[in-house]
């Protein structure tokens, strides 16, 4: 398992001109590294649908590269997109798997089947061209670039340790407010 940022340094070094959708964790863990934050695109407020995002966006413009920064949430919560990406083809789609086994922007707890999901199997059921796994960030320096030059659209799963993000302010919020419901609907019974 990898330094989830290191390895999108890597990325960073190699991004030559190419649009990235970003989708929970990476939405915070890019924008600091990233050399071209004028073609990058955060998707906030619809979790797991980066991927679709992602998805049309190289339909449209098939003349331009397009890089889908995804996160292992966000991929469980939207599997289908990977038949779409699979049946339609594009050949200038990248789907980045930034997996770091946990829900990290609402607190780091785990993602259903955390470490044992198997998404590069799943991605090549579904009919992804490649699906690639790098768990070192030696061998994701080593060989990404040969990764982007192969057929598309692919699958590189990277596999990088939680950051053990706490969840923010909105969250403590948020549970305050279940806190403050709890409290009135325990004092306001049901009428019988």
């Amino acid at each position: 398992m990898m330094d989830g940022l290191e390895a999108l340094q890597v990325l960073t070094r190699i991004r030559t001109d190419e649009i990235v959708v970003l989708s929970e964790s990476t939405r915070q863990d890019w924008p600091p590294l990233s050399t071209k934050p004028d073609l990058d695109i955060g998707i906030t407020g619809s979790m797991s649908k980066a991927s679709s995002f992602g998805l049309g966006l190289a339909l449209a413009r098939p003349d331009v590269r397009v890089w889908v920064l995804d996160t292992d949430g966000a991929m469980l919560m939207n599997m289908g997109s990977l038949v779409s990406t699979a049946s339609a083809g594009p050949a200038n789609l990248v789907h980045f798997l930034y997996d770091n086994g946990a829900y990290d922007t609402t607190g780091g707890q785990p993602t259903p089947g955390s470490r044992k999901v198997n998404f590069g199997e799943i991605a090549m059921a579904a009919g992804y061209r490649r699906a690639v796994t790098f768990e070192s960030v030696e061998a994701l320096a080593r060989e990404i670039e040969d990764v982007l030059e192969g057929p598309l659209p692919a699958l590189v799963w990277l596999k990088v340790a939680s950051r053990g993000r706490r969840a923010d302010m909105r969250m403590k919020r948020m549970r305050e407010s279940f806190v403050t419901i709890r409290d009135y609907l325990a004092a306001h019974p049901p009428a019988r």
